[in-house]
């Protein structure tokens, strides 16, 4: 069970950062598994967003002109990790959970925080090796608090200089922003050429 107490001393094994690291950059991420292992996926196709192609639809344009959020970034990483695994089933399990707050430690993992208020709505994260950002998970707690979030991190992504938005795989919603898929080959090929890059996640 992801415990909720970020105080609370965590005696959970963890995925060595570069190990981690090192998966990432050769199109490997892992996944929490039902029978509480840990399952390592390169899919084919692979889904990506074009940074230089990313569509708003008109409704949420339309919406995010009245500024009805404060976009945060990394001020809360490991609460967005557990908005995103607050859903049943769930990939992010308690291995998962730690390894990735060790990657924020260290500089690599990164949350994008939708804001009402002082109140949390929703968010993302993800990891940056290079000029490439993985985006990992999302979650709304209101209509629209995800999709800020992407919204954000694209134009701070494009800001940055990052040449590669890697969504895992796609699904209808993410369609709707533009996303597509690559074969996988393709992919490895963009890969490597963004993880040589140097490039900055710089905190907005």
């Amino acid at each position: 069970m992801i415990s909720r107490n970020e105080t609370e001393k965590i005696d959970t094994p963890i995925i060595e950062p570069a190990f981690l690291l090192q998966a990432y950059g050769q199109g490997l991420f892992p996944m929490g598994t039902d029978d509480g292992e840990i399952g390592w996926f390169s899919p084919d196709p692979r889904g990506i967003f074009p940074l230089d192609a990313f569509h708003v639809p008109h409704g949420l344009k339309r919406f995010l002109k009245k500024s009805p959020f404060e976009i945060r970034f990394n001020t809360r990483f490991r609460d967005v990790m557990i908005g995103c695994a607050d859903r049943e089933p769930t990939w992010i399990d308690d291995t998962v959970l730690e390894s990735y707050c060790r990657l924020h430690d260290l500089g690599f993992a990164h949350s994008v925080e939708t804001w009402e208020g002082e109140k949390l709505v929703g968010g993302l994260y993800g990891v940056s090796l290079g000029a490439a950002f993985f985006g990992e998970s999302m979650f709304s707690r209101v209509s629209n608090a995800s999709s800020a979030a992407l919204v954000a991190l694209v134009d701070h992504l494009n800001l940055c200089g990052f040449m590669l938005l890697d969504t895992q795989w796609t699904t209808p919603h993410l369609k709707r922003f533009g996303a597509l898929e690559l074969p996988r080959a393709a992919y490895l090929r963009q890969l490597e050429r963004a993880v040589e890059m140097n490039v900055s996640f710089r905190n907005s």
